[in-house]
Parts: C-alpha cells; structure tokens; sequence
C-alpha cells in the first residue's frame, strides 16, 4: 500500500502553475540570499566604477572636490548614497554570515533563520547611523 504523497512546496513550478516569487513570502535566509547576491552585483558594477571616478575627480582639481562636494550635498543623492550604505552593509554582514556557516557554525534550522533576521536587522541599523551621520 502506498503513502499518501508529500505536498509540494509552494516554490515548487510545475507546468501548470507558476513560481510564487514575491519575496515577502521568503524565509529569512532566503530573503538574506537573494539580497546578498543582488547587493555583490549592483556593488561590482555601478558602485566600484563611479566611487573610483569620483575619487580620480576629486583628488585632481579644487574644483572637482568643490563640485563633488556641493553634488553629496543634495538630498536626494544623500538618499541614493544611504541606499548604497545598506547595499555594501548587508553584503558585509551577509558575506559573514556564510563563512560562519561554511565553517558548520549556526548551520541548524533555528540559528540559520536568527542570523538571517540579525543580517536583516544589522544592514538597516549600519543604514540608519549612516544616514543619521550624514544628515
């Protein structure tokens, strides 16, 4: 006789159906693994090339540093830049997180889903005192 077969997981795609990919409905460390991989990309390209033309533009001239520094002034570019901060943070905190547990540290269920949560929480409150600094 045979069992009843298992239910499937609601991430499971079938032809008939699609993949339930709202990421509010993620676990934690799920949430925290797709953010890690998407902070490592936009931190890669966008980010790296443009913070090193800055940093050539500023270092060459008194007017380029004047200039950079009245375009940082502007509040909305204060907001993209806090925006970046919670992108490197969490990759940090993040990148942490997954060489402790390739080190077998905090690999069960429970203290995977905390350090999830704390990579979650330590991003935003690294965001905030960033933020909070620059206004």
């Amino acid at each position: 006789m045979r069992s009843a077969p298992k239910p499937r997981s609601k991430y499971y795609m079938s032809r008939t159906s699609n993949a339930d990919l709202n990421l509010a409905n993620l676990p934690p460390p799920g949430l925290v693994s797709i953010i890690h991989r998407i902070s490592g990309a936009l931190l890669f390209f966008p980010a790296i090339p443009i913070l090193l033309y800055v940093l050539q533009s500023s270092l060459t001239s008194e007017e380029g540093f004047q200039h950079w520094k009245q375009f940082f002034a502007m509040p909305l570019v204060k907001l993209v830049v806090i925006g970046f901060v919670w992108l490197y943070a969490h990759h940090f905190y993040a990148g942490i997180r997954y060489l402790l547990l390739d080190m077998h540290i905090g690999i069960a269920k429970e203290p995977a889903r905390s350090s999830a949560v704390v990579v979650l929480v330590l991003g935003l409150v690294t965001a905030a005192l960033i933020g909070w600094c620059l206004w």
